[in-house]
């Protein structure tokens, strides 16, 4: 029972894809998806995207495999795979959305962001006010963050393996 019960709460699912920091579960929410994951799903309420409407990635660690820590400051800098529409924002390591203070920035999308000229893009996740792209990202404890691909190709796609995906670099500590 204790077996079965750990397996339900520790995984979204086999199949699992990683593109450097970033995991995602292209199978998650298909027909295929193993029955652990199904359960997993169905014991957390969660509206699941098809295959053909999305796919969600998420970080935990940066591009160097530290953990991500709310009390440190990041860059997420890049391209994300293409997508009609995407969303990025910050959740604690059991997937709940961080809270949000009344007029910080708790997401950012790809209709919010600013851009280059060449199309890549600059965010900065901190708990100080930051120009241009800002997430507000103040914690206590480890982060992850989620990256969500809205009516994307890739979600069928076979060469999904070999996407570009923004990176994620720490710039700063505050101290503990």
């Amino acid at each position: 029972m204790w077996s079965a019960s750990r397996v339900l709460t520790a995984t979204s699912g086999f199949g699992a894809i990683s593109l450097g920091p970033w995991v995602g579960y292209p199978e998650l929410q298909t027909a295929s998806a193993d029955p652990f994951a199904k359960a997993h799903r169905a014991s957390d309420g969660r509206i699941l995207l098809g295959r053909a409407e999305g796919l969600v990635f998420t970080a935990s660690e940066d591009q160097d495999g530290d953990a991500l820590s709310g009390l440190c400051s990041y860059e997420v800098s890049g391209q994300t795979p293409p997508a009609r529409f995407w969303t990025l924002r910050t959740t604690d390591n059991a997937g709940t959305p961080l809270p949000a203070a009344e007029m910080f920035p708790a997401s950012l999308t790809s209709w919010t962001t600013l851009r280059e000229p060449d199309g890549t893009f600059r965010i900065t996740l901190s708990a100080k006010p930051a120009t241009g792209n800002w997430i507000r990202l103040d914690a206590d404890s480890g982060v992850a963050f989620v990256l969500t691909l809205i009516d994307t190709p890739t979600a069928g796609s076979a060469g999904l393996i070999e996407l570009d995906m923004p990176t994620i670099r720490q710039i700063g500590c505050r101290d503990a």
